[in-house]
């Protein structure tokens, strides 16, 4: 029993995985992500916390329900732009995941201008695209 349903895991994630991202649908629902605590143009320290929001779709961690498009959880994007609708978002170190369900994270970045794309995708980290993104600039003192 425990070997079949890791098997029908195994291929209804792959089906998910192995979709397409032109047949690759943004969530139905009215809402939006954005900054909590960070409006564009921020002065911050080198660390500072960033404050996830979503409105209209659930957070919930990577891979309860890849199927499910009334959630999802957050990725951080650093000096980068939205990911188009139904790609996967790069794991590397501009492309940050909260697969847990996270809501926030300390993040330490050099001196500068940055940009920061918080961006909402399905339990299998492909994107919403931009309509479920919200970017703002920091500058790090």
């Amino acid at each position: 029993m425990i070997r079949a349903a890791a098997v029908l895991f195994v291929v209804v994630f792959g089906f998910v995985l192995g979709a397409s991202a032109q047949d690759f649908k943004a969530p139905e629902a009215k809402g939006r992500v954005y900054f909590k605590n960070l409006k564009n143009g921020a002065e911050v320290p080198a660390t500072f916390t960033v404050e996830f929001g979503v409105d209209g779709l659930r957070v919930r961690p990577a891979g309860e329900d890849p199927l499910d498009h009334a959630s999802g959880h957050h990725h951080l994007i650093i000096d980068g732009r939205p990911i188009p609708l139904g790609q996967t978002v790069p794991t590397d170190d501009k492309h940050l995941h909260f697969g847990k369900g996270e809501t926030q994270a300390q993040i330490t970045l050099p001196p500068g201008r940055h940009t920061l794309t918080l961006q909402f995708a399905d339990g299998a980290h492909r994107s919403y695209g931009p309509k479920w993104a919200a970017t703002v600039r920091v500058n790090v003192g």
